[in-house]
């Protein structure tokens, strides 16, 4: 499973955040719901053409954050979500924010809009609170 999980090397983004952010995305969507299994770390990275480094520095962050978990036996999981945590990634996500996401990448899409500047787009108006 890469999920559709790509890395852009010429991106001023570093790989393992394109990964980390990409796969925090998916569990935020419920692409990936708790308990799902994520490939090993050589594997993604093999997938991927990348060093295997990048990929356990994406899975470190990812864990250090409460979305996965690495069990010894059975791999590295999408982590449960605590109680409280709903809205948040990992979380149930309202209908009606995700309906506007929806309706912000159609309107990116259709103004030929990178997704880069995109999220840049994003970023600013979250900054500016």
């Amino acid at each position: 499973m890469n999920a559709g999980i790509s890395v852009d090397l010429r991106s001023a983004t570093p790989p393992y955040e394109q990964i980390r952010s990409q796969i925090s995305s998916l569990i935020a969507i419920g692409a990936l719901p708790a308990g799902s299994r994520l490939p090993t770390v050589r594997s993604l990275a093999a997938d991927l053409g990348i060093a295997a480094g990048t990929v356990g520095r994406a899975y470190k962050e990812l864990e250090a954050a409460g979305l996965i978990e690495s069990r010894r036996r059975n791999g590295t999981v999408v982590a449960h979500t605590p109680p409280g945590r709903a809205g948040q990634a990992g979380g149930t996500v309202p209908e009606a924010v995700s309906a506007a996401v929806d309706l912000l990448v159609s309107a990116g899409r259709e103004a030929r809009l990178s997704d880069e500047l995109l999220l840049d787009l994003v970023r600013g108006k979250l900054r500016k609170g």
